[in-house]
């Protein structure tokens, strides 16, 4: 889906929908080698999906809902489990099952982002004057701190409680 294909994407739905493709595009330079991962794509990949959640969660929810007088968007909870789990698949070493929840997650997510009506198109409505202001600040959201992997059991039991509370399973059937 291209939003500046149909004329109508405003200047949030622009910048995040093309952050999601360079996102995208980095996660399978990553497993462009079906036997390996390439860690420094996947690092990168790593990094930027989690400076687009903290864009999302620190910035554009809020801005939202500053927007509505208060009332938070019924998709935002929706969005804050989908991001807390994939938050938490960043943590383990990556793993052909790892990558293919993180996948199946970010195929649902994405769309009820960038779809009709999704939050992108949503907050590009609200903010409308204020559109070019909410742009600035999510262009300069500073990267994210990324620590190193843990692949303890503790944060596969994490793993699994957040893809619970979120409605997804872990994909152990990758290969």
């Amino acid at each position: 889906m291209n939003p500046r294909e149909n004329g109508k994407a405003g200047l949030v739905t622009d910048f995040l929908t093309e952050d999601h493709r360079r996102l995208e595009k980095l996660l399978q330079s990553a497993v462009a080698h079906a036997d390996q991962v390439d860690q420094g794509a996947y690092d990168q990949f790593r990094a930027g999906l989690l400076r687009h959640i903290g864009m999302e969660e620190k910035i554009l929810l809020p801005a939202a809902q500053r927007l509505r007088d208060g009332e938070p968007l019924l998709i935002a909870s929706r969005l804050r489990l989908d991001h807390g789990a994939l938050a938490t698949l960043l943590i383990p070493t990556p793993t052909a099952a790892v990558i293919a929840t993180i996948r199946s997650i970010l195929n649902e997510h994405n769309i009820l982002e960038e779809g009709p009506g999704g939050l992108y198109e949503i907050c590009d409505k609200l903010a409308g004057s204020e559109a070019a202001q909410l742009l600035a600040k999510l262009q300069a959201a500073p990267e994210a701190t990324v620590l190193p992997h843990s692949d303890t059991p503790t944060v596969m039991n994490t793993i699994h409680r957040a893809l619970e509370r979120a409605g997804y399973a872990f994909r152990e059937d990758a290969t």
